[in-house]
């Protein structure tokens, strides 16, 4: 009696469980297939914005203590194709080439916010009107940051570096890995720049179909009723969650649907990219407190702001229509015949798989047993080096170490956070130096051998 009575409890969790795995696959498939043209097209349009535009030619378009800087800043940075780490570097490479600190501060609001792959993302699940505002908010909090920040530090004068410096900065060029321009197009999108992605867009829509299942759809409305307080509920989640932009996307889709107010999504999409603690602790490292406090309260004050004006100036059913479409099973959009749904979340998941099996498993990187190298006995140095978290890390780690004099190759391993460096007479102050003047931790050296 007793065993048949367990066996029937535990057939009932048995099944109770195979139906909320089965309702999180649905989800989660619904939310792929939903996302995934239009992520295709984003990074595609990432790659052509990555041959036409390197970012290392963005600092020559900045650099003054003024509203045409800001404004350029900002600008320049909304359509960037730069996850929410991969801004860092270039961000102290664009200050470090003589940039204010306004300029900088506003490049490092506005860039994380969006980006060409998240804008289509955002009109896949959000629609169109927040496919339009994003940017917009984008747009006005990285200036209102920028000039802030100018205001604040209006006594304080950067201290640039030489001009032979800057020019040397400025012809170290990303060399395309293949000569022809679309190859290196579609390398860069769906290679390079999806591997910084795809942990966090996994992570995001993993999670987004987790919360769709598990919580009720009244639950907001029922537990957090005001919808300031629905805000600061969303500012605090932001912290802490960390996901890239194109990432929260699905999540902020999710917390419409059971009930957060479309300003409130507004604010997690906005403070969850930008408010990231390497990017906090760079800031403070290479910025100083000053410019930190007032880059924290420009986002906090700026996604406030306009969460509460998304919800009490603009009409509410143009951001609630294609939520309430997702919902009821329905798409939003009919750009794309059902077909192109498949094929796309097909493709974009063995991109994926791809790029998550050569970061953390097969990474071709990882330290190469032969280096050719011309002369007989070089010093081989193996050193560690913190912060580094995506492949705009690892370029900006390798190009300014192959810049120090005697320095013949650098290899970086992005997993294990380490460098090798190939060179002659290797000056380790230097490059301990020159490492963490872009924002990194070096954290010495753990083999010293000679080749």
């Amino acid at each position: 009696m007793f065993k048949s009575e367990t066996f029937q409890i535990l057939n009932c969790l048995f099944n109770i469980m195979k139906v909320y795995i089965i309702n999180y696959l649905n989800e989660l498939l619904n939310l792929t297939l939903e996302m995934s043209p239009y992520l295709m097209l984003g990074f595609l349009f990432a790659g052509i914005l990555h041959v036409l535009f390197p970012r290392n030619k963005v600092s020559r378009y900045l650099g003054k203590n003024n509203l045409r800087s800001v404004l350029y800043s900002s600008l320049i940075g909304i359509p960037l194709p730069l996850c929410s780490c991969g801004v860092i570097p270039t961000s102290v490479s664009i200050y470090k080439n003589g940039a204010s600190k306004g300029s900088t501060v506003s490049f490092l609001i506005s860039t994380p916010q969006t980006g060409v792959d998240s804008i289509f993302a955002t009109y896949s699940l959000l629609g169109l009107p927040m496919a339009i505002a994003r940017p917009i908010i984008a747009l006005a909090t990285g200036i209102i940051g920028g000039l802030f920040t100018n205001f604040t530090e209006r006594n304080q004068s950067n201290q640039v570096i030489n001009n032979e410096q800057i020019a040397e900065d400025l012809k170290r060029e990303i060399k395309p890995k293949w000569n022809n321009a679309i190859g290196e197009m579609f390398r860069y999108a769906f290679v390079e720049f999806l591997s910084d992605l795809a942990k966090w867009l996994v992570i995001g829509l993993m999670l987004a179909a987790l919360i769709s299942i598990l919580i009720p759809d009244d639950f907001i409305t029922r537990y957090v009723g005001n919808e300031f307080l629905s805000m600061v509920v969303s500012l605090a989640m932001a912290g802490p969650l960390y996901v890239c932009a194109t990432g929260s996307i699905p999540i902020a889709a999710v917390l419409m649907i059971k009930g957060l107010t479309p300003g409130a999504a507004i604010v997690f999409l906005m403070a969850g990219p930008a408010t990231n603690a390497a990017t906090v602790t760079v800031i403070g490292k290479v910025l100083g407190r000053r410019t930190l406090i007032t880059y924290l309260v420009s986002i906090i004050a700026g996604s406030l702001f306009f969460g509460l004006f998304v919800d009490y100036v603009l009409p509410r059913q143009w951001f609630t229509y294609a939520i309430h479409n997702i919902h009821h099973g329905g798409h939003v959009h009919e750009m794309f015949p059902a077909w192109v749904g498949y094929a796309s979340a097909i493709s974009l998941t063995l991109f994926i798989l791809n790029a998550l099996l050569k970061k953390y498993i097969f990474d071709p990187i990882k330290f190469r047993n032969t280096i050719q190298i011309k002369d007989n006995m070089n010093q081989i140095i193996t050193v560690k080096i913190e912060g580094m978290t995506c492949n705009h890390c690892k370029t900006n780690v390798e190009n300014k170490i192959s810049a120090i004099k005697g320095i013949k190759d650098v290899q970086v391993d992005l997993s294990g956070s380490l460098a090798k460096i190939t060179g002659d007479k290797l000056d380790i102050d230097k490059i301990r130096e020159d490492v963490e003047s872009i924002g990194y931790k070096f954290s010495g050296v753990i083999a010293n051998t000679t080749q």
